[in-house]
């Protein structure tokens, strides 16, 4: 495929991942886009900044964001994919910052102004948060949180190892995990309508967050949305492949016009 503009692919992931959490996806979508400019950041509390106290609100989390691609250099405008928790902090970066945005990519995402909390969170899953919150930090929990985002967590058995392995050296504490969790939980969707072409995806066999979040979220701006028949809230984990080809194809169309 002919490289796209050479604007980076900034990677946030959600709720307790860091960037090793992708796994084989920033490869996969550097081959797709035809483009090696894929960068993946940490969220503060997790990865690299696991030490860092993190903030209480989704809105504090985009300056740390910046701050580190200052740091490596990057300045001008960027294309921001975000999964899950990921999605909410492109979403107000788009935003708040529409000058260095320059499209984005919101998987499994939601927001207060436009879900309720019983399609962010599927009552389904209460039990099993629960019983993470409990073992938070022993070897099951990975066990525990596959089992909750992927649709064939038995088909990931290298994954969770190197989960467990990330969590062994990384550790996101208890502390830092409940802010988050916090965070996401109260973001809301700040007025306004993105500046950039935006691409909604989400995955029908999301068991954490339901689907109808996405779909909500595409239809208030008026954005494309992709649906993955069978993943689950993991989507780059449960079919990477088709994740970088859809965004490939996605900004093909768009950002070349």
């Amino acid at each position: 495929m002919q490289a796209l503009p050479s604007a980076p692919w900034v990677l946030l992931r959600g709720l307790t991942r860091e960037q090793a959490h992708w796994g084989l996806f920033p490869a996969q979508l550097a081959q797709a886009l035809g483009s090696d400019a894929v960068i993946t950041l940490d969220l503060p509390g997790a990865g690299t900044l696991h030490r860092a106290r993190c903030p209480w609100h989704i809105a504090a989390m985009v300056p740390a964001c910046r701050a580190r691609l200052q740091a490596q250099g990057v300045r001008g405008p960027v294309h921001l994919l975000g999964l899950s928790m990921g999605g909410m902090v492109a979403a107000q970066w788009l935003l708040q910052h529409p000058q260095q945005v320059a499209s984005a990519v919101l998987v499994n995402t939601s927001t207060r102004r436009l879900s309720p909390l019983p399609q962010r969170l599927q009552p389904a899953c209460w039990p099993a948060l629960l019983r993470l919150a409990v073992r938070w930090g022993r070897p099951e929990a990975e066990a525990l949180v596959l089992r909750l985002t992927s649709a064939q967590p038995q088909a990931h058995a290298a994954a969770l190892a190197r989960w467990a392995a990330v969590q062994r050296e990384r550790p996101v504490s208890r502390a830092n995990a409940l802010r988050q969790l916090a965070a996401a939980a109260r973001y809301r969707l700040p007025p306004g309508r993105p500046a950039c072409p935006v691409l909604v995806v989400n995955s029908a066999g999301d068991a954490l967050v339901d689907p109808r979040c996405s779909a909500a979220l595409a239809r208030h701006w008026g954005c494309a949305l992709a649906v993955h028949p069978r993943a689950g809230h993991d989507l780059p984990l449960d079919d990477g492949p088709w994740l970088a080809a859809t965004v490939a194809r996605w900004a093909a169309d768009v950002l070349r016009r």
